[in-house]
């Protein structure tokens, strides 16, 4: 199943859960720390509301800088949560988390510079022939996130975030790299 209809298929929890992944993994971006998002990820669990732990998300995390696409993106996100966690509200912020989550990640894909089209698009509808590695990546987790909420509801939340973790290091090792091979000392 493509992601398209896996988004069109999820419940409120599992969307829920597929927008937060998004933000999650792009967390490095914003120079947030790790630990700010647990209290989503622990409402999403128990069925709590979420909207305290928004706030203060919102509050804690920096805003990016103007400058940086990938940052405001990610930050874009965030802001763009919905406090009350209905599964009309979630499903669109989920939709527009992963196709944000994608663009950050083809921007700071080194293999994807010079691409003729970006290919989220065909991605997300199931054709990732001409991905990047780390788009098609992204991709990936955000199917696996998906599927496992589908497959196990609130019992498959453990492995979506040990997914979004695992992207989460990818992508700060990512921005690592280019930070280190824009300023000249890395290679």
């Amino acid at each position: 199943m493509s992601l398209v209809e896996l988004i069109a298929q999820a419940d409120e929890r599992g969307l829920a859960a597929g927008g937060l992944a998004c933000l999650d993994r792009c967390l490095p971006l914003l120079g947030a720390d790790d630990e700010v998002l647990r209290p989503l990820w622990a409402s999403l669990a128990d069925g709590a509301d979420w909207a305290p732990g928004l706030e203060k998300a919102r509050a804690a995390v920096p805003a990016g800088e103007p400058d940086n696409e990938a940052a405001l993106l990610a930050r874009r996100m965030l802001d763009a949560a919905p406090a009350e966690r209905t599964a009309d509200a979630v499903r669109q912020w989920a939709d527009a988390c992963s196709v944000a989550s994608l663009r950050i990640h083809r921007l700071l894909d080194p293999a994807a510079e010079g691409a003729a089209t970006d290919g989220i698009d065909a991605g997300r509808a199931g054709d990732t022939a001409d991905l990047p590695p780390l788009v098609a990546a992204e991709l990936r987790r955000q199917t696996a996130v998906l599927e496992l909420l589908a497959a196990h509801g609130a019992q498959g939340l453990r492995r979506a975030l040990d997914l979004s973790t695992e992207g989460r290091r990818v992508l700060r090792a990512v921005v690592s790299r280019r930070e280190r091979n824009e300023s000249g000392t890395g290679g």
